[in-house]
């Protein structure tokens, strides 16, 4: 296992492995001041406002109902509510900032690893790339965002660093994917890969990918991976310890994703140390 964590250090210090981050990446920070899981959201959510019993605990559909009847502003102010806070990034979330990765992918609302970015990384030379709601932005899957939070019209030249956040985010401008036809609008788009910006793809061909956080236990959460990892190499990871389902095993192995069983803060802490040695001349 040591071997295998060294490797994956070199990757991501090569810009060879892209990090992939779920929302149980929260648990490795303190003081958590926000929802860690879709159950947590929802119950966010629907503490604040009413929606039927047998769907208080389904985050999407939770979220459906209160844009029907409240509107699509009370599902982002309840969302702009429930991250108002920005746990301080663990030490794996600044190694990740600090490695040589050209490219992020973090699936959760929380503004965690832009907050190590900012702290590890130069002045500038990185900008997020967030999924975009159709029923706020008919037409544009994505908005690019500098370091400063600014709106970029164009990515820069130089294939600066990227966060891409595909289900968008808290900062800097409260885009969100939480509902149900948010989901819908990107899954009708995304076998043909619409919703994924042209620099991911570009960049993301050939690398590895390493899940840190993820679950793959509902379709939502495979179909995402899928695309976005589509045309890249056949060789990933993924940090799971719990025994995956029948339908986690058969995402594995269909995408060649080795399956590490460690738990994710020990696996934190040796990868964290490896990145921390000099990288080899």
């Amino acid at each position: 296992m040591t071997d295998l964590i060294h490797t994956i250090a070199g990757g991501l210090q090569s810009a060879a492995v892209i990090p992939y981050l779920g929302p149980d990446m929260l648990s490795l920070c303190s003081a958590v001041q926000v929802p860690g899981t879709p159950l947590a959201l929802a119950e966010s959510m629907t503490a604040k406002v009413s929606v039927p019993h047998k769907i208080r605990k389904r985050l999407t559909q939770a979220a459906q109902f209160i844009e029907n009847f409240k509107h699509r502003k009370s599902v982002v102010h309840l969302m702009n509510e429930a991250f108002a806070n920005t746990p301080q990034p663990s030490a794996l979330h600044l190694a990740l900032a600090g490695s040589g990765a050209g490219l992020w992918v973090d699936t959760w609302y929380d503004d965690t690893f832009a907050h190590a970015l900012a702290q590890q990384a130069g002045a500038g030379d990185w900008l997020q790339i967030q999924g975009l709601s159709q029923s706020e932005h008919f037409g544009d899957w994505t908005g690019a965002y500098g370091s400063d939070g600014a709106l970029l019209a164009d990515l820069p030249d130089g294939s600066p660093r990227m966060l891409y956040k595909p289900l968008g985010s808290h900062g800097p401008a409260a885009n969100y994917l939480v509902s149900d036809s948010d989901f819908v609008e990107v899954l009708t788009e995304i076998d043909i890969q619409t919703p994924i910006p042209a620099a991911v793809q570009a960049w993301r061909t050939g690398r590895n990918f390493l899940f840190l956080g993820c679950r793959f236990d509902d379709q939502l959460t495979r179909c995402f991976a899928r695309q976005i990892m589509k045309r890249s190499s056949d060789q990933h990871w993924a940090v799971l310890p719990q025994e995956p389902t029948r339908m986690e095993a058969r995402f594995l192995q269909e995408q060649n994703i080795t399956r590490i069983a460690m738990p994710l803060a020990e696996f934190a802490a040796a990868l964290t140390a490896a990145l921390a040695r000099p990288v080899a001349a």
